[in-house]
């Protein structure tokens, strides 16, 4: 896939707020999902199922919204999307704020294999404990 393709693949997953079906869709079966230490969950996770289960499970307890917003994206010819943006999130006792991400995709036969997160975890652990 070329580039702008890679990068046309990333802003979908954005903009549908991290739906069901299109997350099984656009995510490889060998998925490498590495979440920055004091993220909440922050770790790595092997495969869409333990993202889903291990990750998006207990993270969304936290929430009532939680999604990525992508503002802007680059792209190399290595098959890499780096993709500029922030979390919005709104807590379960009503805090609500914008936590900024770097993500670093790896895209390989039209799927996502890996993501590298980096975001700032204060803002997101202020929205789940305000």
């Amino acid at each position: 896939m070329s580039a702008s393709e890679n990068i046309a693949l990333v802003r979908r997953f954005y903009e549908s707020r991290v739906a069901p079906e299109v997350f099984q869709e656009v995510m490889d079966p060998e998925l490498v999902w590495d979440i920055t230490p004091g993220f909440p969950g922050g770790r790595v996770y092997h495969g869409p199922e333990s993202v889903g289960r291990d990750f998006f499970g207990p993270l969304m307890e936290n929430f009532e919204t939680f999604y990525p917003v992508g503002d802007e994206y680059f792209a190399d010819g290595d098959g890499h999307v780096f993709a500029l943006g922030y979390y919005h999130a709104v807590g379960r006792r009503g805090a609500s704020g914008d936590a900024r991400f770097v993500h670093v995709w790896t895209v390989r036969d039209g799927r996502l294999v890996k993501l590298q997160q980096v975001s700032d975890s204060l803002v997101v652990d202020r929205v789940i404990n305000s």
